[in-house]
Order: structure tokens, then C-alpha cells, then sequence
């Protein structure tokens, strides 16, 4: 983890900015891989060549993104992809996988506390309902970097369950619904190489918390792991408590790069 890590830091800033999908997909279109991440994000607040709507749209934009991602490091196959015009609706799950690296809050709403309410059967859920979460944050190694007030805390509910709608976890206004949601194969794939990254074994892949992010269990992960193998694009052997995989690529950069070819 990098020194500089902002992943036990619960945000309120770029919780109620939001996933900024569009905004971050255009930027990245754009990056200059021969300029650093500052001239970069200079470029985009002098030229806004992604038509933010005003200044401070487009301030918050640059602040988001200069908080998120890494581009020119762990970030970069993100950035890859969005260059040689990975279609949006397989871009987004790798968004989300990369934004919560270092993002503690959306992280632990998805992974912890909403998948724990799909697991229950939840049927709808509330913003009183996530403000009640946020009180417990700190119990789970979470850090504000200032006391909420009231109204803050009733942001980052809105905000984070925004942010779950416009990733297609969620639907609805103000009482949100779960959406029958199916992870790209090819993101899968990618997801598969950027856990084996991690150093995780086959069945740590597996039994990873952050297929939570896409409400898959263990066992959709298995049963996806075990269509592909079927289809010869992994190779995926269980024994027992034994498990052995074998990937495509050498790294999640590869994978990416074999994405766009």
C-alpha cells in the first residue's frame, strides 16, 4: 500500500460527488501518459475538454479524481482501457473495482453493509437506513477526517446510494430496489487477473470480499470460474479443498492490454 493511502479514510467529499462515471471515462480518453497526473488534471480544468456544465463541476471533478486513482501506477490499466475505448458497460465494473482500492467508505457500504441486506433478503432500502450504517463506520477501521454534521451524514447516505444506483447495483428514487446484476465476462476476467495480482491463491480468488462489490457469492464465482473453464478461457481445477487456476495473462496490465488489441 502506497505511502500516501487514503484507504481507511471514510470520505464525505467524494461520497456525495459521486461515481462520476462519464466524467472520469472522458478524462481518461484524454490522458496523457507523456505528462504527469498535475498537468493532466491542470489541462482539464483550463480546456474542460469533457464540457463539465461549470467551473465548479469541473473543479470537483479534478479534486475527485486527483483523490482517486493513480494513473500512471496501479491505476493505469483503467486508464488503458478507457484510451482505446473499452465499451462503457464493461469499463464500469473495473471503475468501481479501482475507485474502492483506496476508498474506504464505498467499499466497506458495498461490500460489508448492502451486501449484508441482499444476503437477508432486503427488499428495499432507505437512506435512514444507510445514516445508521455511517454511525458505525469507525467500528470497521473507518476515519473521518472531521466530525459529520447531521446534514452530512444525510448526504453521504444519498450519495453512496447514488452511486450503488448508477452502477446498476440499485434502482429507484427514494426507496431503492436491487437489480438482478450481471458482471461482464470480460470483466470478470480482468477482475480475475487483479485479484491474482493481489498474490491470492485460487481459492482466496474465490472466497474474495470484493466480488461483494457485484453481489456475487463464493459460488457465482465458482460457477462462472467453472462455464469458463468449460469454454477453454481458464483453466480452473478443483480437488477437494484444492483449487488451481490458471489465467490468460501474466497480469491484470496484460489482460487489459489484451482487452483492446
Amino acid at each position: 500500500m502506497k505511502a500516501d493511502s487514503r484507504a481507511h479514510i471514510a470520505s464525505s467529499f467524494t461520497a456525495i460527488k459521486g461515481a462520476m462515471i462519464d466524467e472520469t471515462y472522458s478524462v481518461f480518453s484524454g490522458w496523457d501518459f507523456e505528462r504527469s497526473k498535475r498537468e493532466n488534471l491542470d489541462r482539464l480544468r483550463e480546456e474542460n475538454f469533457i464540457g463539465a456544465s461549470s467551473a465548479t463541476w469541473l473543479r470537483d471533478v479534478a479534486k475527485v479524481l486527483n483523490r482517486r486513482f493513480d494513473p500512471i501506477g496501479r491505476d493505469r490499466p483503467l486508464v488503458v482501457l478507457a484510451k482505446h475505448g473499452l465499451p462503457v458497460e464493461e469499463w464500469k465494473p473495473l471503475l468501481l473495482w479501482h475507485m474502492t482500492r483506496d476508498e474506504f467508505l464505498v467499499r466497506d457500504f458495498l461490500e460489508t453493509w448492502l451486501f449484508s441486506e441482499f444476503e437477508t433478503g432486503t427488499f428495499r432500502i432507505h437512506p435512514d437506513d444507510v445514516q445508521t450504517y455511517l454511525n458505525s463506520i469507525g467500528e470497521r477501521g473507518g476515519t473521518t477526517e472531521h466530525a459529520w454534521a447531521e446534514q452530512t451524514t444525510k448526504r453521504v447516505a444519498a450519495g453512496l446510494l447514488k452511486i450503488a444506483v448508477d452502477f446498476g447495483i440499485l434502482r429507484g428514487s427514494n426507496a431503492k430496489e436491487f437489480v438482478s446484476f450481471h458482471l461482464p465476462e470480460r470483466s470478470f476476467l480482468y477482475l480475475l487477473h487483479a485479484m491474482r495480482d493481489e498474490s491470492l491463491s485460487a481459492s482466496k480468488v474465490v472466497a474474495s470480499r470484493g466480488w461483494r462489490l457485484f453481489l456475487m457469492r463464493p459460488s457465482d464465482v465458482e460457477h462462472e470460474l467453472l462455464r469458463l473453464h468449460q469454454y477453454r478461457k481458464v483453466e480452473y481445477q478443483v480437488a477437494g479443498s484444492l483449487a488451481q487456476l490458471s489465467l490468460p495473462c501474466s497480469s491484470a496490465r496484460d489482460y487489459a492490454e489484451r482487452m483492446v488489441a
